[in-house]
């Protein structure tokens, strides 16, 4: 029962644990993969804290700082921008996967 108490604590990411965190991986410490890896964190939550922390940063030296609704714009249009990219990717993948062995197989069937 005291262990399940200590995990559940040991689980909670305040803010000052994931700024910690984060810094350690901007200083070259860790790395996001290792950091993850060691908290029992996925890579894609380590990531987007350190993406958040940058851009709160860069809003922070603004002469005119940007207000938290065009701060989340900003990063959907730039996860927009990545989530083409990657759609552009996988198509050239699959047109140069014609005709080869196993081409047939494809995740929309």
């Amino acid at each position: 029962m005291a262990d399940e108490e200590v995990r559940s604590e040991v689980q909670r990411w305040t803010a000052k644990r994931r700024v910690a965190l984060v810094l350690s991986i901007l200083r070259g410490e860790t790395s996001a993969p290792e950091a993850a890896r060691s908290h029992g964190l996925t890579l894609a939550e380590v990531e987007e804290w350190k993406e958040k922390f940058l851009l709160a940063g860069e809003n922070g030296l603004r002469a005119r700082p940007k207000n938290e609704e065009a701060l989340q714009e900003e990063q959907i249009k730039k996860l927009k921008q990545k989530v083409g990219e990657l759609v552009l990717d996988l198509d050239i993948m699959r047109e140069a996967m014609k005709g080869r062995p196993f081409a047939e197989r494809t995740s929309e069937e």
